[in-house]
Formats: C-alpha cells, sequence, structure tokens
C-alpha cells in the first residue's frame, strides 16, 4: 500500500529534492576540478560519502556482509558505478561544460536497453523503448553536434569519455541485479568502501595531493559533492525505493537532467546552443521512455 496524500507530497518533495541534488552534482564538479585534480576530487568524494553512509548503516543496524565474494562483487560494482565514471565525468568537466556533461551522461538508461537487449536479454524489447533509444542517441549527436569530427580535439574527447561513464552506469545497474538478498544500502556502502581503497593510492601516486593547493570554491564544491549529492541523496533515494517504489523514483533520471542544466546556466553562466536545447528535449523524451512502464507513467501523472 501506498503513502497517503499528504504523505505523497512529502515522499514527491523529496524527489524532487533527490533530482535536484543529483543534477546539481556536474555543477559541483565543474567547480571542484578546477583546482583539485579529478582523481584526486573523486577520491576525496569516495572516502567522504562512504564514511558517512557507513556511520547510517551502523546506527541503522545493518549487518555489512563479511564473505569475500560479496565484496569482490562490491569491487566490480565501485568500478562501474563510481571509480571509472566518476574519474571519467571530472576529467571531462575540465573542458565541457556542466550542462553538457549533465545531458550526455543522463543516457545512461539507454545504455542499460541496448546491452541489455543484445548481451542479457532479460527484459523484452517493446516499441515504446526502442523510440526511447533512438530519441535518445539523436540527442545525444545534437548535444555533440554534427561538425564535431570537424576539429577532433580534447573537447571532443572529453565528451566521449563523459559517455563511456553514462555506458558504465549501464553495466552497474545491470550488474546490481545480483544484489537483490542484500539491504539496499549494503552495496552502496560496500561499493563506496572498496572504491577508496582504490581511489587513494591512484591519487597519491598519479596527483601527489599534498603538493597541491585547492582554491576554497574547490573545497566548498568537493564538500557538497560528498555530502549532499551523494551520502544525502543515497539516503534519499533508498528512502523513496521503499515508499514510491522503483517505478516511481526513476522519475528522477529525466528530471535531473532539466534541473542539472538549469543550475548549470543560472549559477555557472554557462550557454548552450541552438542545437543542444533540442538534444536535451529529446533526450528527457528518451529517458522517459525508457525508465518508466505504462502503469507506471499513469500513476506519475
Amino acid at each position: 500500500m501506498g503513502p497517503s496524500r499528504p504523505g505523497l507530497a512529502g515522499e514527491l518533495a523529496l524527489l524532487l529534492l533527490l533530482a535536484a541534488l543529483w543534477g546539481a552534482s556536474y555543477s559541483f564538479i565543474k567547480l571542484g576540478v578546477a583546482t583539485i585534480p579529478p582523481i584526486t576530487l573523486i577520491a576525496a568524494r569516495t572516502v567522504i560519502a562512504g564514511v558517512l553512509l557507513l556511520i547510517i548503516v551502523r546506527w541503522r543496524g545493518i549487518r555489512m556482509p563479511g564473505d569475500r565474494a560479496t565484496w569482490c562483487r562490491f569491487a566490480v560494482q565501485a568500478c562501474l558505478n563510481s571509480v571509472i565514471p566518476w574519474t571519467l565525468i571530472a576529467w571531462g568537466e575540465r573542458f565541457v561544460d556542466a550542462g553538457l556533461a549533465t545531458i550526455l551522461n543522463s543516457a545512461a538508461p539507454i545504455f542499460a536497453f541496448l546491452l541489455t537487449a543484445l548481451v542479457t536479454r532479460h527484459e523484452a524489447v517493446t516499441a515504446r523503448k526502442l523510440f526511447g533509444v533512438i530519441a535518445g542517441l539523436a540527442g545525444i549527436c545534437l548535444v555533440v553536434g554534427v561538425s564535431a569530427l570537424d576539429h577532433v580535439g580534447q573537447e571532443l574527447f572529453a565528451e566521449i569519455a563523459i559517455v563511456v561513464a553514462a555506458i558504465c552506469y549501464a553495466c552497474g545497474a545491470i550488474f546490481s541485479r545480483g544484489f537483490k538478498g542484500l539491504d539496499p544500502m549494503a552495496p552502496a556502502v560496500g561499493s563506496l568502501l572498496c572504491g577508496t581503497a582504490m581511489l587513494i593510492p591512484l591519487s597519491l601516486v598519479c596527483e601527489r595531493p599534498w603538493t597541491l593547493a585547492p582554491s576554497a570554491g574547490s573545497l566548498l564544491a568537493l564538500l557538497a559533492l560528498a555530502v549532499f549529492s551523494t551520502a544525502a541523496a543515497f539516503v534519499i533515494y533508498f528512502r523513496l525505493i521503499q515508499t514510491l517504489g522503483s517505478v516511481g523514483t526513476t522519475a528522477q533520471a529525466y528530471l535531473r537532467v532539466p534541473i542539472g542544466v538549469a543550475l548549470s546556466v543560472a549559477f555557472l553562466g554557462e550557454t548552450l546552443a541552438p542545437t543542444a536545447w533540442v538534444g536535451l528535449a529529446c533526450v528527457v523524451v528518451g529517458v522517459a521512455a525508457m525508465t518508466v512502464p505504462v502503469r507506471g507513467a499513469r500513476k506519475i501523472a
């Protein structure tokens, strides 16, 4: 039985907050990488969020698994959900705007469907989902721009890196189906802790963080990214899974795109080309078609 009407209004407000927190993460990353290298930024994000979530898990009395096989799966999940994609996005945002990164990275459900249809085949291919794939891919092409290949450089490679990050998210979503027997918070905490173990040595070796002199703005952006867009967002997400269900919670996948773009335009002074705005609309429509089943769409409406 779902939440009551007054309760539902509160849950929908949390859904909007979740979309805003995840949409804002791209602006936080853009501000962070201004003076903090990508690996170090993501390592710090993972450490802070992992410790905060571990405290919450202990407070709630959730027992973390102790077997080696599960922690190996957490390590794989960390690579697919945080270590690789977060680092790629952070590196990419050194060369492209946060708004473009938001749009390109929102295509994860589209790639998840393509991988499902071509590899795992555990879900049926429907005309509406196929329409979503076509609309989403068309949107990505419009965002990147038809003339991108005329001037191959760091900006194009950065855009490709962000799209690869979306593919990693898609693989992570499919791989996470193997954690059904665990409390949803356990894989989140386990993968963040495994990510911490991977990223800290990389940061120490590759970027020597003790030599850095980050600005106050970058440090504040890092703190906001870790506390609000990661730890708090995960807590809200897992609450909504229990109250709105997985179908209703998927609404954040396309709500966060226009919110993220609006935040980057309002607070970072970014602008989008006309084709990018059309691409944004195509991606939002495509992701909505991919993530909300027909019955779920009627309930949300």
